[in-house]
């Protein structure tokens, strides 16, 4: 089952879905993920990785909060849900640019990851004006 599938069932909705926002919600939720692994192996690195820990750290939680509200049908909070797609897509791109000062692997997926999310909630922010 998808996200988008699961908003479609809702009662107030009757089918319809807001693509963007539904492929957002997705990419946060990954994104999330993939900042959580990565934080935990820059944990184990032998160099000093505190601000790419906090930058993934910081990020997870902000596209975990995203994934919610996103997926919320009942009633309306639109301006607040436009409010965090916008940070959300500001902390992908600062999670992204400190992943992207290391040659691991694991924060070069997750700098990709986060380029994708930030680019999806843009997205999704265009679909709600």
């Amino acid at each position: 089952m998808s996200i988008r599938e699961m908003l479609s069932l809702h009662p107030e909705r009757d089918g319809e879905v807001n693509d963007l926002l539904a492929t957002a919600a997705r990419h946060a939720m990954f994104c999330a993920t993939m900042c959580t692994a990565c934080a935990d192996a820059c944990l184990a690195e032998a160099m000093d990785m505190r601000q790419c820990v906090r930058a993934c750290l910081d990020c997870a939680d902000i596209c975990q909060a995203t994934t919610r509200l996103a997926t919320r049908q009942t009633g309306d909070n639109a301006r607040i849900l436009r409010a965090l797609l916008e940070l959300c897509a500001h902390a992908c791109e600062a999670c992204a640019e400190e992943c992207e000062r290391h040659a691991h692997e694991h924060c070069r997926l997750c700098a990709k990851m986060c380029r994708e999310c930030a680019q999806d909630c843009r997205s999704a922010l265009g679909s709600m004006l």
